[in-house]
């Protein structure tokens, strides 16, 4: 029997597309799931997001294009704010609602109770990474090692719990606002709680809320973004340099900002600054009349130095899309 002739798929043509775009990522979907569906939707030739987040976490994921992959650090740097619900009389296998239910115990708590312990985890706290985390031993995520019955030795890491306070509170489930800075593990938070109560606890939901300066208030779900044409998509994305907002500004004339991005280092009359974002008009290198973003830097001695630069055909793009 002939079989049908299969027509491929039209290749999607892609384009330089430069900026942020906050999106609600969904449960169940992974980070690059959700970054490859963003980029379909934008056909975008360079995309990347700003740090995983779990397929069972829900919420804020800063997506960058173009010129703005070069700053996605600054987000994963950034201190982060979370949704955390915890289900106290209960442990589980991997501190979460994935894992095999390990104890249960009754839970016989009161509000003193709750915010005492609450208390005793703000501030910066000693943490031992999850086996059940992406953290690499050896080129292998830990999670691959829990997986095959394999328990590694974590050496503790200081993060920082800014604040964390009570939600709501229902029988079993307790609801946190979790602002901590990078690299904390709410389920491992989660479960440090629960020990604490003398009840055990494991992560029953999460949901990040916040990321720097960004709120997933501002945030697109992936079906409110497809439903949207293209000229829409793009009204909602923030500018390259969204990442950076808050960092002080350097404004260079056109002959200066040619040469910063060549990489030369200029002299200004400012105080030294750890970060900057720096910005030019005009210019041989620069042909437009509007400032536009040029890169990142610090300054050390009245030398400006460059961090991060764009391209060429980056500040090109950037001009286009104010155009």
């Amino acid at each position: 029997m002939t079989q049908p002739v299969q027509t491929p798929r039209p290749r999607l043509a892609r384009r330089p597309v430069h900026g942020v775009l906050l999106l609600d990522k969904p449960l169940g979907m992974s980070s690059n799931q959700a970054l490859q569906a963003a980029r379909r939707l934008y056909r975008a030739d360079k995309a990347g997001h700003t740090g995983t987040l779990d397929p069972l976490a829900s919420g804020l994921l800063p997506i960058c294009f173009g010129a703005a992959t070069k700053f996605s650090q600054i987000s994963l740097d950034a201190d982060k704010r979370y949704r955390a619900t915890l289900r106290l009389g209960q442990t589980t296998s991997t501190g979460d609602a994935e894992g095999e239910v390990l104890q249960r115990r009754e839970v016989a708590l009161d509000r003193t109770a709750i915010d005492a312990a609450i208390a005793q985890f703000c501030g910066e706290i000693v943490q031992r990474p999850p086996m059940h985390s992406a953290l690499k031993h050896q080129g292998r995520a830990l999670y691959e090692y829990a997986r095959a019955g394999v328990e590694i030795e974590r050496t503790p890491r200081r993060v920082t719990i800014h604040g964390l306070r009570l939600l709501d509170w229902q029988g079993e489930l307790l609801e946190l606002d979790v602002h901590c800075s990078k690299g904390t593990y709410v389920r491992t938070l989660a479960e440090d709680i629960g020990r604490l109560l003398g009840c055990g606890a494991h992560l029953a939901a999460l949901r990040r809320t916040g990321s720097g300066a960004l709120n997933v208030a501002d945030a697109l779900t992936v079906e409110a973004l497809a439903a949207l044409d293209e000229p829409g998509r793009d009204a909602r994305l923030l500018p390259a340099d969204a990442l950076l907002a808050g960092w002080p500004r350097v404004r260079l004339n056109g002959g200066e900002a040619g040469r910063f991005l060549t990489g030369l280092r200029r002299r200004v009359t400012l105080a030294d600054a750890p970060a900057v974002r720096v910005y030019g008009p005009a210019s041989e290198a620069i042909p437009c009349d509007a400032e536009v973003f040029l890169g990142s830097a610090h300054i050390v001695g009245g030398e400006l130095i460059a961090d991060r630069l764009l391209s060429p055909v980056e500040v090109a793009g950037l001009i286009e899309s104010k155009s």
